[in-house]
This record gives C-alpha cells, sequence and structure tokens, in this order.
C-alpha cells in the first residue's frame, strides 16, 4: 500500500493504518504517533505520576507496538490497542520500582482552593500572570488527581482527562464496565471537596503533551523505528 498524504490518512481505517505502519511508512507511522500521543501520555502518567517516567514509557510502549503491530486485527480500535499497550508498560515499570523499593509512597491529596478561571488548551499568548496562574493551578490539580489510589486514578483520568466512554476504558484497563463505574464514582467522591463543579472544563488542559513536547516523542519514536543505527 503506497503512502497517502496526511489527509487521506485521517480517514483510513485502523486496519489500512496498521498495515502502512508494518511497512514502515513514515507518514503513516508519524499520523498515528502524533494522534495517539496525548491519549497514552495521559494514561502513562496515571500510573505513574511522574512526566519524565510517563515519557519513558510511553517511548517504549510505541517502540513494543510497532514491533508487533502486524498483529492488530481491528478487534478494537487502534488507539484503545496502543492504550492498553501503554498501560501495561506503565504497570510494569511501576512494578519494577516497587520491588526496588521497601514500600511504595503514595502522594498525599493536595487541597486545593476555590477557583474560577478555566485552564486554556494549547499554547496560546496571555497575559504573563494570567499565564502563571494557570500553570500553578495546573499543577495543583495534577497534585490533586495524583493523590488518589492507583486503581481509581487510571479510570478518572481516562474517563473525566481523556473522554474515554465507559466500555473503551474497561477495555483499556481490562477490567468490567462495572468496575470502571464505581472506581469513577469513588474518585469523584475523593476529589469533590478538593475540586470545583466545573472540574470537567478545568481539567480539560491539564496534563497537557502538545506542541513540542508532542513532536519530540514523535520524532524520537520515528528515528528509533526508521534509523538502524538507533535500535
Amino acid at each position: 500500500m503506497a503512502a497517502r498524504p496526511d489527509i487521506a490518512l485521517a480517514v483510513l481505517g485502523d486496519v489500512d493504518l496498521a498495515r502502512l505502519c508494518v511497512a514502515r511508512d513514515a507518514a503513516a507511522l508519524r499520523h498515528v504517533v502524533t494522534a495517539n500521543n496525548q491519549r497514552l501520555f495521559r494514561a502513562a502518567w496515571s500510573i505513574l505520576k511522574d512526566r519524565g517516567e510517563a515519557e519513558e514509557a510511553v517511548q517504549a510502549a510505541y517502540l513494543k507496538a510497532f514491533a508487533k503491530i502486524g498483529e492488530f486485527a481491528g478487534r478494537s480500535a487502534l488507539s484503545t490497542w496502543l492504550t492498553r499497550i501503554a498501560i501495561n508498560e506503565a504497570l510494569g515499570r511501576l512494578r519494577a520500582t516497587r520491588r526496588r523499593n521497601a514500600k511504595f509512597k503514595a502522594d498525599g491529596v493536595a487541597v486545593l482552593e476555590a477557583y474560577r478561571e478555566t485552564l486554556m488548551r494549547g499554547s496560546e499568548p496571555v497575559a504573563p500572570d494570567a499565564a502563571m496562574a494557570r500553570e500553578q493551578l495546573r499543577q495543583m490539580i495534577e497534585r490533586a488527581v495524583a493523590g488518589l489510589p492507583i486503581a481509581f486514578r487510571s479510570v478518572f483520568v481516562l474517563r473525566e482527562v481523556e473522554g474515554l466512554g465507559v466500555e473503551e476504558t474497561a477495555e483499556a484497563l481490562d477490567i468490567p464496565a462495572a468496575t470502571v463505574k464505581t472506581r469513577l464514582l469513588r474518585a469523584r467522591s475523593k476529589l469533590r471537596e478538593a475540586l470545583a463543579p466545573d472540574v470537567r472544563t478545568a481539567l480539560d488542559g491539564a496534563f497537557p503533551f502538545a506542541g513540542m513536547d508532542c513532536e519530540r516523542m514523535t520524532e524520537r519514536v520515528l528515528a528509533a523505528l526508521l534509523d538502524p543505527n538507533k535500535r
């Protein structure tokens, strides 16, 4: 199958995209990685709670996924298939960390002050004071979510931050849909006092992984996949 312009790749089916990736089509690889960077990063962060470790886990997950993408049969969405691999990679790294440490130290839940300003996505220019306030608020929200138990945190991030449906979240985490619903309710309960009623809107800009971060991840993955000297 020949390479296609980006505009055509956007409407191509997942199985056909996977076939192009098997052939190491650079445009298809770039399209898949760029389209999934943020979701995979958020999923990995929900487990590891560290941006650097989450980035490493996502990159490793991509390499593992593309090494066996020929096995992708389209039984689920390609994005869900990639998310599951990223989650397993992050969980493996977390288990390794726990084995190295005597005990796992979870961050405490940060107490958030009441807020009204909605976080903005991307890198639109804003006044310095407003940009600083938004950055501080973003960090407080991330710390609050980081304080959730891992089982609740992963469900919360995938459902409330990434916007996945119940069934897709259940498939990504390999748990029953009923468990997804229960854990989300408990996560919301734990965050109710910490987050304002417009939490869903505010979280829309939390855990950003776009712009230069997204581009850097894409270039690293493509270099590893397409340059034999870097494998």
